[in-house]
């Protein structure tokens, strides 16, 4: 049985599909004329127009059409100064043989890897990075903000001002835009296309729900204030997931999701690797050197605070 593939409203490959659904889509009119298409022994994307005929039965009408004049019956002419889609170079498009293509769309089924506690970690360390020099700079301008309003009410000499705009600088600056970025920051990456943030992505993992599919915002919020849950007492949350059985920390299981390799529920689950992988394993270096630096450095202000209390 054939299987196609087309491109959707968002320019992201969808498929493999047998016929009978792109009959069913075109029905839906979800297949527009333009909509770019593909199947195995096709060189190139087509628009739909081009190839229709192979899917859909031509009307009495058209097939006499044909037969008298030799025009494709399913052929449309685009309106005056459209566009038509281009081959070759400038097509966002390649055969599903594409690793960016292959990563889009669910397929149920097949083996799955899933990410354990070590390939989070390296994953959590990059996106701490990121989104801690992104807070770090709105929180310097926030409460320079603050900062300017308790100087005019120094200005002033209202002492009540002073002491409000400087709490309400720190509770905002310090805490209110940590954790807003944050929630948004994971919220948004995990359920875009690519169901993962920066780090994750870097590392070649994501997050699904319990059936592989894409979360939702709305879940992607609740899982990170779930997160925190697991933050508490140790990390002991956190630290589950190098011991349940599909690798779930407290905060999957409190959300109903999954951290899976990055091929995981697509159309090629032989190419996930079970293996740690080279940049998980540079970032867990550096992240171990960078503990061990700041106990070190801990440790020698503690015992240079003592000599001189000697």
């Amino acid at each position: 049985m054939t299987q196609w593939y087309y491109s959707d409203d968002a320019r992201n490959r969808q498929g493999p599909v047998p016929a009978s659904d792109m009959a069913a889509l075109h029905a839906e009119a979800r297949l527009q004329p333009d909509t770019l298409v593909w199947r195995e022994g096709m060189d190139q994307w087509q628009p739909w127009r081009t190839v229709m005929g192979e899917v859909l039965p031509a009307s009495p009408d058209a097939t006499a059409r044909t037969l008298a004049d030799g025009v494709n019956p399913y052929e449309t002419v685009p309106a005056r100064g459209a566009a038509t889609p281009s081959a070759g170079l400038d097509s966002p498009y390649a055969p599903p043989s594409a690793q960016l293509a292959d990563l889009s769309g669910h397929v149920a089924g097949g083996a799955v890897v899933y990410a354990g506690f070590w390939k989070r970690a390296a994953a959590y360390m990059i996106d701490y990075f990121v989104i801690g020099m992104v807070t770090w700079v709105v929180q310097m301008v926030v409460m320079a903000m603050f900062f300017g309003v308790g100087a005019g009410a120094m200005a002033t000499g209202d002492a009540g001002a002073i002491m409000a705009g400087g709490m309400v600088g720190m509770l905002v600056g310090m805490i209110a835009i940590p954790l807003v970025l944050q929630a948004i920051y994971y919220a948004a990456f995990h359920a875009s296309a690519k169901q993962a943030t920066l780090g994750k992505m870097a590392i070649g993992i994501k997050v699904t729900d319990d059936a592989g599919q894409r979360i939702s915002f709305a879940r992607g919020i609740g899982r990170f204030f779930a997160a925190i849950v697991s933050s508490l007492l140790l990390c002991i949350g956190y630290i589950m997931a190098g011991f349940t059985e599909r690798k779930r920390a407290l905060h999957d299981m409190m959300c109903s999701t999954l951290v899976v390799d990055q091929w995981a529920f697509t159309a090629h689950p032989e190419r996930q690797d079970p293996r740690l992988g080279t940049v998980a394993t540079v970032i867990l270096v550096i992240g171990g050197l960078l503990v061990l630096g700041y106990v070190g450095l801990m440790m020698l202000i503690g015992a240079m605070a003592v000599m001189g209390g000697n």
